[in-house]
């Protein structure tokens, strides 16, 4: 099964959902907000992607963040920190896909290739 997971709201994540549904694949739709972190798979997430990868440092979450939050970011375990109380800091989708593989992002080609 592949698992999505972001907040609902973000437009890069109903794009992903809609090329979803748009192949015809099924998913299950995993929202940050109402569900959180799964903290029993950020540290895999990590080990495949990077903590670097994995941090939105481009998005609103992260610019509202006070300059000291930001700057305290600086390894693994302050990223995840992070990760587990503002969900939305986290790069969106995050897809684990039917075989395991992970991928952050949307774009057709991407998808193409795991799906």
């Amino acid at each position: 099964m592949i698992i999505v997971y972001g907040i609902p709201n973000c437009d890069t994540v109903k794009k992903a959902r809609a090329w979803l549904d748009g192949q015809g694949l099924a998913y299950q739709f995993h929202d940050y907000k109402k569900q959180g972190v799964p903290a029993e798979l950020l540290p895999q997430w990590m080990d495949a992607l990077g903590w670097e990868a994995l941090l939105n440092r481009s998005g609103t979450t992260w610019r509202k963040l006070d300059e000291a939050v930001r700057a305290g970011v600086t390894d693994r375990a302050s990223a995840a920190a992070l990760m587990l109380a503002q969900p939305s800091v986290i790069k969106r989708p995050l897809v684990r896909w039917a075989d395991g593989r992970l991928s952050l992002g949307f774009k057709p080609e991407l998808f193409s290739a795991h799906a």
